[in-house]
């Protein structure tokens, strides 16, 4: 089946478009990236730049919101491969902006993903949400998702993985 790349409706007098992004929204996707992460908490965070996104577009895809003609959310992605399922897909950030939160528009966007990866054949979908987030949290539990309270997320940033690659020898 081949999925769509445009949905609209119409919804509450609100016409509502989930499309594909394309190198154009890559500015107006940063900065949503940004925002997200001023609303989790974590300004400083967001070392992507414009120029990486260029170079590694490959590595993701990405959903933006339009409301009457205005880009008012995105839903970034990747694939991934779990060992224990094969072949998945990774949710990286679903955002709306805050003036437009309350109007169904992240569901939208989470519901173009959800289309997505069943048509893909992925066996899983993933994200985070953070413990804090409640609305988002009953967004998720209304959907049906399971919800991990044992599994510790762990990470290396650039700066960690470089100062652990001086210290460890290299497999060959």
């Amino acid at each position: 089946m081949e999925y769509q790349s445009k949905m609209h409706t119409i919804m509450d007098g609100m016409d509502i478009v989930i499309r594909e992004a394309t190198e154009q929204d890559f500015p107006c996707i940063l900065q949503m990236i940004k925002d997200l992460a001023d609303f989790e908490r974590a300004p400083d965070a967001v070392t992507n730049t414009l120029e990486r996104m260029h170079q590694e577009q490959h590595l993701f895809g990405c959903f933006m919101a339009e409301l009457d003609g205005e880009i008012v959310g995105m839903a970034l992605y990747f694939y991934a491969y779990y060992t224990w399922v094969g072949k998945s897909m990774y949710l990286d950030d679903l955002y709306v902006k805050p003036e437009h939160r309350g109007k169904k528009i992240g569901r939208r966007l989470l519901d173009r993903i959800i289309h997505l990866a069943w048509e893909q054949g992925c066996h899983r979908l993933r994200w985070q949400v953070l413990d804090w987030n409640v609305d988002a949290i009953e967004v998720y539990r209304r959907k049906g998702a399971a919800m991990s309270q044992e599994w510790i997320n762990c990470q290396f940033d650039r700066a960690g993985l470089e100062g652990l690659a001086h210290q460890v020898q290299a497999i060959s």
